[in-house]
């Protein structure tokens, strides 16, 4: 095996090495930022729900309170207001969701499913918990799901969610006596959740590492080529040029030429030994004959 090959193959070595771990560490980062995106974009999602609500309980019931003698009017409820709101944006963007799902809502439609209700029940169980992130697998698929307990902490809620008596009867003729009522105050009824999809960021992440890969292996490949060119020009065509000549000597050739290398290197200073060697070898060759 030659002295290029042994080279080449420390090289290979290397470069599979090194590229698995830079894949290994740069694919967690990329996902990892990811992820703290499409966190981030959730988080709007979330506060521009709760503007949503502020605006609507401080700016639209006020407006809407005289005519809720007349009929129940669902736009002065901060939750139903956010929600509609969302379903607005669902239309362009269908795979982004809000939900104030509850475990007994007034409006079935907000009635939790099986994985909300997980959600809702971490919550009931930990009051000390105001935030929690998971990753869900969807069919489209998987999509990044921030919630925050929804807590009775107005009195004023359980005018209408407390019993079924002391409700508007306007909210009574459109949702019912069954559905909404027996909250408490301080009771974690329900919890906001805003769900992003996650493809687009991945799909921009693996795209942002097979380009940071692509990038490294040409940078190695062109590295490994001017190395070759070093180890040719500086180390293997003077070493073969050497062999040959101390070939041409040992078969008794003692005319060949003296082998020139400048430079105060490493192979300078072997050729400077082997030409010294080879005067001596002709000088004892010479006293021989005489």
């Amino acid at each position: 095996m030659g002295l290029r090959t042994k080279f080449n193959l420390v090289l290979l070595v290397a470069l599979t090495i090194g590229l698995g771990l830079a894949a290994f560490l740069s694919e967690r980062i990329v996902e990892r930022n990811a992820q703290e995106a499409t966190t981030s974009n959730a988080r709007i999602m979330m506060e521009a729900a709760l503007a949503i609500r502020g605006y609507t309980a401080t700016e639209i019931r006020p407006l809407l309170a005289p005519q809720m003698g007349e009929r129940f009017l669902p736009h002065t409820v901060p939750s139903f207001a956010a929600q509609t709101n969302f379903r607005m944006l669902q239309e362009e963007f269908p795979e982004y969701t809000y939900k104030e799902a509850a475990l007994n809502p007034t409006n079935l439609a907000d009635r939790a499913t099986d994985w909300e209700a997980d959600i809702i029940n971490a919550f009931r169980n930990d009051t000390s918990l105001d935030e929690m992130t998971t990753v869900r697998d969807t069919p489209t698929g998987q999509s990044l799901v921030l919630a925050r307990p929804l807590q009775i902490t107005d009195p004023g809620c359980l005018t209408c969610h407390g019993e079924p008596d002391d409700a508007p009867d306007t909210m009574l003729a459109m949702y019912g006596r069954n559905n909404g009522f027996g909250w408490e105050l301080n009771e974690i009824i329900g919890a906001q959740i805003v769900t992003v999809p996650m493809s687009v960021p991945l799909e921009r992440a693996q795209d942002t590492l097979w380009i940071f890969l692509g990038s490294l292996l040409a940078i190695f490949a062109l590295i490994a080529i001017l190395l070759n060119l070093m180890l040719h020009y500086i180390v293997i065509r003077p070493v073969v040029k050497i062999s040959n000549l101390a070939s041409e000597v040992s078969m008794g050739n003692l005319e060949a030429p003296e082998y020139e290398h400048a430079g105060k290197d490493e192979i300078a200073s072997l050729v400077a030994s082997f030409n010294r060697m080879r005067r001596s070898l002709e000088s004892a060759m010479r006293m021989l004959n005489e």
